[in-house]
């Protein structure tokens, strides 16, 4: 009589029991993962948009904007050539492009020089941030952009120059 090799249920049961037990201690981490990489890219996407809107204002000589949907930063934005200078996206405006909604958990606060009302971020001709109605009235300031834990910061200085900085990574060279 030949003996079979393999494995009981009960070896089974206690191999998948074991597996997930060890699946529900990386949940949490993978979940922290994805988040932190979602973050990352609307980071990013945020940048290239006001990299792209002041590299357009200079060579087309006039004012290009980032504004927030309806609902906000979280609910995505659109770059676009404002004729009309209300700093809103409108009907005789050129739309470039458009970003659709951020991640569900990614928030962003906007802190910027002059009036809060002013939910956007314009460049004038010079590649200066600015205000939409008035090209030369200098903007600047900071986007903060978080998940969980997780912080980024978009800092737009007088020059209008966009940059990405990590205040856990950095500490005071980013937030001051």
């Amino acid at each position: 009589m030949t003996r079979q090799q393999g494995r009981t249920l009960l070896e089974m049961l206690i191999a998948l029991a074991i597996a997930a037990i060890l699946l529900c201690g990386a949940l949490p981490a993978g979940h922290k993962l994805l988040q932190r990489q979602q973050l990352r890219t609307a980071v990013t996407d945020l940048h290239a948009a006001l990299d792209l809107a002041r590299s357009l204002a200079i060579a087309r000589g006039s004012v290009v904007v980032v504004a927030p949907h309806a609902g906000g930063w979280e609910q995505g934005w659109t770059v676009f050539a404002d004729y009309d200078g209300d700093g809103r996206p409108g009907p005789g405006d050129e739309t470039i492009i458009e970003q659709g909604a951020l991640a569900d958990g990614i928030h962003i606060r906007m802190q910027f020089t002059g009036s809060t009302a002013q939910r956007y971020i314009a460049y004038n001709s010079a590649g200066r941030s600015c205000r939409a109605d008035k090209s030369q009235t200098a903007r600047w300031g900071t986007l903060t952009m978080e998940a969980g834990e997780q912080q980024y910061l978009v800092r737009i200085n007088m020059l209008g120059r966009a940059r990405v900085c990590d205040p856990r990574k950095e500490g005071s060279t980013c937030t001051g």
